[in-house]
């Protein structure tokens, strides 16, 4: 079961409070070429984004940011670093949610005119805390980055907005060590009904970045722990949000489209089992209809194994079966597996 956090609205997605896990991602484009930077969200929103973040270095990204904001089919997230003048501009931009860590724009009256101004705006702000930019305080105390130096980093920068009467707060604290990052969100969790943000940083490439993320964003998950998700890949944007996709899946806390089930094969395989599951894969990518389908590579574990599925097919040799919720329904031959499945599923 879901931890109940508090809720936050960006744009119009809800996050905590019992709403869906919304999955993020961010632009790798230069926030100052506002075309290139709106063809990537259009790509993202299509490949089922729902929140982007765009960095803000300098005020030429601001004002970018704003031009950007009024076109954009997404939210957008501001996200800044120092100078807390970006923060106030880009939240009069049209920013639906600034991500920044209070302790790192100077002085408290800073920090209170940008929660000023956010509140002002109606508009949330992420704490990001980071395992590779830990306050040297925390560093001399721990000896190095650890789970518990992140919560009590993340704790500080809350209690610096709140010092301001800002509540409307999400927060994250990632780092590229799975377990700790585990650990920290659990800890804090455990302390705080503040929506999170769940995400394992500096992953790496699709490969490897994806398996990283799959068990640290995964398995938060299935602990019930987190609101909103951002996998991070050195690769297309669009990668990470499919990689979400696929990780809330398998974690149960979405349903988003076909959920596919297959086998591993072995020595009873008569058929070419790995080319059809791909196929199977490919020909339903694009369906939106919540249902398991089974790919198994034999009548033996087909219908038992697969008894969950809503449909399922088996192979046998030179040709196989059609099988519903366990329940044989139809024996073809091999070369018509495929589109008896598709068949069947266009059907409901």
């Amino acid at each position: 079961m879901r931890k109940n956090t508090k809720q936050i609205r960006v744009g119009g997605v809800l996050i905590g409070g019992g709403a869906p896990v919304s999955i993020q991602s961010m632009l790798n484009t230069k926030t100052t070429d506002a075309a290139a930077c709106l063809e990537q969200i259009r790509a993202l929103a299509a490949a089922g984004c729902e929140i982007v973040r765009l960095a803000v270095p300098d005020m030429e990204a601001a004002k970018t940011f704003g031009e950007i904001a009024k076109a954009s089919p997404l939210p957008l997230v501001a996200d800044i670093h120092f100078d807390y003048r970006l923060a106030i501009a880009a939240a009069e931009g049209g920013a639906a949610k600034i991500r920044i860590n209070p302790g790192n724009i100077g002085g408290q009256d800073r920090v209170r005119a940008v929660a000023d101004c956010c509140r002002a705006h109606g508009i949330p702000i992420r704490i990001g805390v980071n395992g590779g930019s830990l306050d040297r305080e925390l560093l001399a105390k721990y000896g190095a980055p650890t789970a518990q130096a992140l919560v009590d980093s993340a704790f500080s920068h809350v209690r610096l907005l709140e010092d301001c009467g800002f509540y409307d707060i999400c927060v994250s604290m990632k780092s590229s060590d799975v377990p700790m990052m585990m650990e920290a969100y659990r800890l804090f969790s455990a302390q705080s009904d503040y929506p999170l943000h769940v995400g394992v940083t500096e992953t790496g490439t699709e490969y490897m970045g994806t398996i990283k993320s799959a068990v640290g964003i995964g398995g938060l998950l299935c602990l019930g722990v987190g609101d909103t998700v951002r996998v991070s890949l050195t690769a297309d944007p669009v990668r990470e949000v499919e990689a979400a996709k696929a990780i809330l899946k398998a974690a149960g806390v979405r349903r988003d489209g076909v959920n596919i089930i297959a086998c591993p094969t072995c020595g009873r395989t008569k058929i070419d089992l790995i080319g059809l599951a791909g196929q199977v894969e490919d020909a339903l990518r694009d369906c939106k209809k919540n249902l398991t389908v089974a790919v198994m590579g034999c009548i033996v574990n087909g219908p038992g194994e697969a008894r969950q599925a809503d449909v399922g097919i088996a192979g046998g040799d030179g040709c196989g079966v059609l099988f519903v919720k366990g329940e044989l329904r139809e024996k073809v031959a091999y070369d018509e597996l495929l589109p008896t499945l598709l068949r069947y599923i266009e059907k409901l």
